[in-house]
């Protein structure tokens, strides 16, 4: 299981081993010399079982344990020893978490390609963040796309989608928030998580660890403008694709910022008119993007501005966080350099290219959607969806649902 430091692997993956298994042998290679030292030697399977037992003082026994090697990617080659575990001990069941910041750098070893199994953790959904709150009944009936109960509900589906904003989907926050209600005490924990992906940028990066932390700290302000169009010049004075591209990619290989790319034709495929010159880039979670933008609480908690603050900054990471959670759906965006013109997100799905227009507020006068569907690329007769605080309507060329309901809307929308 691999994921951004702290959206949960640990919790995870310890929860199924005791709720599916007859005992869990759990090895942390972090701050563990002892570990560590393990795989260096050789990557004999029996002897490292035999060290698990000792570690742990449990037996492990074939389909009854779950062998879990937490932040694998501080012990040198135990990545590369699950290669030897599936072919010498094909009965043991074993799984590892690991930071994406360590695992991938780590160009002296190869990964057990066609070995393993990858699963990919991110922060909690708006609707995760909804089931943590105890709104069981509000999700079951936004699963069904119940229209006319999420208007009935609008205030309050505000009020939460307010405090989404803020706490974010990184557990820790969300578990502090739902159990404390201490909203500075989340800010803590967001600007300790912050301090530790910096702590990480200098011990994983080398030489780009400078540029890393220019490109990250840039973020809030490339979102904050009217074109989000990422601007090398925004980074640094004089900025060069050339001399942050790097920082750029380590932090993306890193999942700790998303890069949409620019598409020239919303045709299938995407990929195909994919621009790899023009991007924006989002953070992992929209919590964190507050705490980095040091946005007050009263601003984001009380009153509707968070919606519409920052030229829709927030709302925009946001459907970009929830777009994520749906396995297998290409995002991309739309703009021209001679034009204002400018398309958020265009979602591939199947056959079908699906043009996005993310409103902040209830005012919904912008003409970029309607002139992109209805005359720039009239001859695709596309689809448009314009996600706004207004309720659902279907007006034909275009429908509009609330921001709360967007990832609720792509799961019902996305083919099994």
């Amino acid at each position: 299981m691999e994921g951004a430091r702290q959206v949960g692997k640990t919790w995870l993956l310890k929860e199924f081993g005791k709720n599916e298994y007859e005992n869990l042998v759990y090895v942390n290679c972090h701050d563990n010399p002892e570990v560590q030292q393990l795989f260096i030697q050789d990557l004999n399977v029996v002897r490292v079982m035999q060290a698990f037992e000792a570690y742990s003082g449990q037996r492990i026994v074939a389909g009854k344990t779950l062998i879990f090697i937490d932040e694998i990617q501080e012990a040198p080659h135990a990545l590369e020893s699950l290669k030897y575990f599936c072919e010498n001990a094909p009965e043991q069941h074993v799984a590892v978490a690991g930071s994406l910041l360590g695992v991938m750098n780590r160009p002296e070893e190869s990964y057990p390609v066609g070995k393993v199994n990858t699963l990919r953790l991110l922060p909690m959904s708006f609707e995760e963040f909804l089931w943590a709150q105890g709104a069981d009944y509000l999700t079951d009936e936004m699963s069904r796309l119940n229209w006319q109960l999420m208007k009935d509900m609008d205030v309050k589906l505000q009020e939460h989608l307010r405090q989404y904003y803020y706490v974010g989907g990184m557990p820790e926050a969300v578990l502090h928030y739902t159990t404390q209600g201490d909203v500075n005490g989340v800010r803590r924990i967001q600007q300790e998580i912050i301090a530790n992906y910096n702590h990480d940028f200098a011990k994983h990066a080398g030489k780009d660890t400078q540029r890393i932390r220019l490109v990250w700290d840039s973020i809030p302000s490339q979102l904050a403008k009217e074109n989000k169009k990422f601007i090398y010049g925004a980074v640094k004075k004089g900025g060069r694709a050339r001399e942050l591209e790097n920082a750029i990619q380590w932090l993306v290989d890193a999942g700790l910022v998303y890069k949409v790319y620019r598409a020239a034709s919303p045709q299938v495929p995407l990929k195909f008119y994919r621009n790899i010159d023009a991007f924006k880039l989002y953070l992992l979670d929209v919590g964190l993007l507050g705490a980095l933008s040091d946005a007050p609480a009263m601003q984001m908690l009380v009153t509707n501005d968070v919606f519409k603050e920052f030229k829709g900054s927030f709302s925009e990471n946001y459907v970009l966080q929830q777009l994520t959670n749906v396995p297998s759906l290409p995002v991309y965006y739309y703009s021209k350099d001679n034009s204002r013109l400018e398309i958020d997100f265009l979602v591939q799905i199947n056959d079908k290219v699906v043009p996005i227009e993310v409103k902040a507020e209830e005012n919904v006068k912008g003409k970029s959607l309607a002139q992109f569907v209805k005359n720039e690329f009239g001859e695709e007769h596309l689809q448009g969806l314009r996600i706004s605080m207004k309720p659902y309507i279907d007006q034909g060329w275009m429908e509009n649902i609330p921001l709360y309901a967007v990832g609720f809307f792509f799961k019902q929308t996305m083919p099994e």
